[in-house]
């Protein structure tokens, strides 16, 4: 029988405007959560930034304001004012109304920058409930007013009293409709203007949050060194920062290189100011050349130390901090994301001008060689320790019965997917939470005491701890080099632990396991933390699980519980089985938080300070954020 053919022309609708991005905007912005609210931030800035490394501007100013509005000036050129002969309005009104307009198309305007597609811009105004762009160009301030996309006002034209003011300024405000949230968090703007200000050195960018009076000032005369000295704080680093820049073909590179005392790879990468997440050409160019010069140089003049060895891509990395930014005219990225490189010509340019510069800098320097090399020969001679106890956990696996640890409670469906691994401190925890769960397709793994902290820790000594042996093995995918995601057991690894300093130190051990050996399971989603509840109260037969001494004074402050008895919960093995279910794990009530990294930067810094070897740092951290806590358990 045919199908109903009732497909018609009636059934093909056309986004006028922007009004696509409002009906799609995850295609835009990448999600409508926090990522998303502060790309549009992002966007609004990497067009002044753009302005800057054209050579017409050196002060960005980022304002939040108290409703959380948006404040984006400059000192550029500022947006071009005049009629488009073809549409019959300003540029002005063209760029912010219309996708792929803008002035990142002409060479002649811009020779690199960080947009594309002449989409950013138009995208902030059309998810914003408000925006007011003012201009200032030859004594004359140009404002024009729009929302959710649509022009309010034409554009409104009168003198200005600095006639030697030029640049931009745009206020938003984003539109509630579409984000979960407009309350920006200052730590990750700031982060990123930070960011920014070192990828271009004497950049002046002030940021200010309104909310609580802070004003923070960025630049940094030094850039790349400056950078990879920043990300490595906290690190014993092993020689003064190792800079080079040069031009080739139209490409600008430019590194920064120290190596530490520490045991992991701090190496990011930047294409015009974006944080390629992913890598691609130039950073795959990068790591070829770091590899090739120090073979090279260990041949000729550590002939002795480097006999029967030759230093792999991981050798040379594993205590290496380094930062790799690139200016590229077309650069090709992979998808509108912007997280790889796809520029096949980029690789040998960054490979041959790296190169040159590391031996360079190597035969100059000999004392910065030897003691690279030398590290780099120890973390060689981990390396093999490691693969070994890998192929002999392998090898246990295929001769012993069960190759799953005797500890885990497993769960009984093939669907990895639905598949949930809850990781607990302690037996009595871990009793109740075998009682509690579903055995269908919740498993448990409960541990004894705190992992090894593998921050201060070589691959091959944390891989011999039994508890971090017991993780491996009940997750499937091994780590680091022989990472596989595809053989993951559970589509949820959920770390449960009790609401307490210890419970707290625990979680930190395995998240910072996770970050440094399987930081694939957080970039996919894979890793969450459980909530279990601070409270109950209960009057009567009324009971209530609260998750914060907020709720617990709104509850209290509340007819239905006035004069209720509270339970203080310190421990998850102070919970019977059926309140651990109902208030933690039963996926219809539980609360979980999916751990994910926003930006890689700070979260290795944070790492390094929170569970490194140095105190200093850590002291000083723990000094700055004193005043914020509000629950001390002692």
């Amino acid at each position: 029988m045919a199908p109903e053919d009732n497909y018609t022309a009636e059934n093909i609708q056309v986004l006028e405007g922007l009004e696509a991005v409002r009906k799609r905007p995850g295609m835009y912005i990448g999600s409508t959560g926090e990522r998303g609210l502060h790309h549009l931030v992002y966007e609004v800035v990497d067009n002044s930034v753009d302005e800057a490394l054209a050579g017409f501007c050196d002060e960005i100013k980022v304002t939040v304001h108290q409703d959380n509005g948006i404040t984006v000036s400059d000192n550029g050129r500022g947006i071009p004012t005049d009629i488009m002969k073809e549409y019959g309005v300003s540029a002005l009104e063209v760029v912010m109304t219309k996708l792929h307009a803008g002035g990142k198309f002409s060479k002649s305007s811009y020779k690199v920058s960080g947009g594309l597609h002449g989409v950013g811009i138009s995208v902030v105004n059309a998810l914003a409930e408000k925006m007011i762009v003012r201009v200032y160009r030859k004594g004359k301030e140009y404002s024009q007013q729009f929302s959710k996309g649509n022009k309010i006002t034409s554009v409104v034209v009168k003198d200005y009293k600095d006639a030697l003011r030029h640049g931009t300024e745009i206020y938003f405000m984003p539109d509630p409709s579409i984000f979960e949230s407009t309350v920006y968090d200052a730590s990750i703007l700031e982060n990123r203007l930070r960011e920014l200000a070192f990828l271009n050195a004497g950049l002046k960018i002030i940021f200010t949050d309104e909310r609580n009076g802070d004003t923070q000032q960025f630049r940094y005369d030094g850039g790349l060194k400056r950078f990879v000295e920043f990300v490595n704080e906290g690190k014993q680093s092993m020689h003064e920062p190792i800079h080079a820049m040069q031009e080739k073909d139209d490409v600008v590179v430019e590194i920064a290189v120290q190596y530490n005392l520490g045991y992991s790879e701090s190496v990011f990468s930047f294409v015009n100011n974006i944080n390629t997440i992913e890598g691609g050409s130039h950073l795959t160019g990068f790591r070829s050349a770091l590899t090739r010069a120090l073979n090279s140089y260990a041949q000729k003049y550590m002939a002795k130390e480097s006999k029967n060895m030759s230093l792999s891509g991981n050798d040379v990395r594993e205590v290496l901090a380094a930062i790799i930014s690139v200016k590229v005219q077309e650069p090709q990225f992979e998808g509108q994301t912007k997280t790889k490189l796809g520029n096949s010509e980029v690789k040998g340019i960054v490979d041959s001008i790296v190169f040159s510069a590391l031996s360079a800098h190597f035969y100059e320097t000999p004392s910065d060689a030897r003691k690279i090399l030398e590290k780099c020969f120890s973390s060689a001679k981990a390396r093999e320790a490691a693969q070994k106890a890998r192929d002999l956990i392998r090898r246990k696996s295929v001769l012993e019965s069960s190759t799953l640890p005797g500890k885990l409670a497993d769960c009984s469906t093939k669907d990895k997917s639905k598949a949930e691994l809850f990781i607990v401190e302690g037996d009595s925890a871990g009793g109740s939470a075998k009682q509690a769960r579903s055995r269908e397709f919740q498993a448990i793994l409960p541990l004894r005491g705190k992992i090894l902290n593998v921050e201060k820790s070589q691959l091959s000594k944390a891989i011999r701890n039994k508890e971090i042996q017991a993780l491996i093995t009940a997750i499937g995918t091994s780590v680091n080099d022989d990472f596989n995601l595809e053989k993951l057991r559970y589509g949820k690894i959920i770390i449960m632990t009790d609401a307490d300093v210890d419970g707290a130190h625990i979680a930190t051990l395995l998240l910072t396991f996770f970050f440094r050996y399987m930081r694939e399971l957080i970039d996919d989603g894979h890793v969450y933390m459980a909530q279990p509840p601070l409270y109950k109260v209960q009057k009567g037969r009324k009971f209530q699980y609260l998750f914060s001494d907020e709720q617990l004074r709104k509850a209290l402050e509340s007819e239905e519980y006035q004069g209720a008895g509270v339970q203080r919960y310190k421990g998850l093995g102070e919970m019977n089985p059926q309140q651990l279910w109902e208030t933690t794990m039963d996926p219809e009530v539980r609360k979980m938080i999916q751990v994910s990294v926003e930006d890689a930067i700070y979260a290795d810094k944070l790492f390094t300070i929170l569970m490194g070897s140095e105190v200093e740092p850590r002291r000083n951290f723990i000094e700055k954020h004193a005043a914020e806590v509000q629950d001390l358990d002692l």
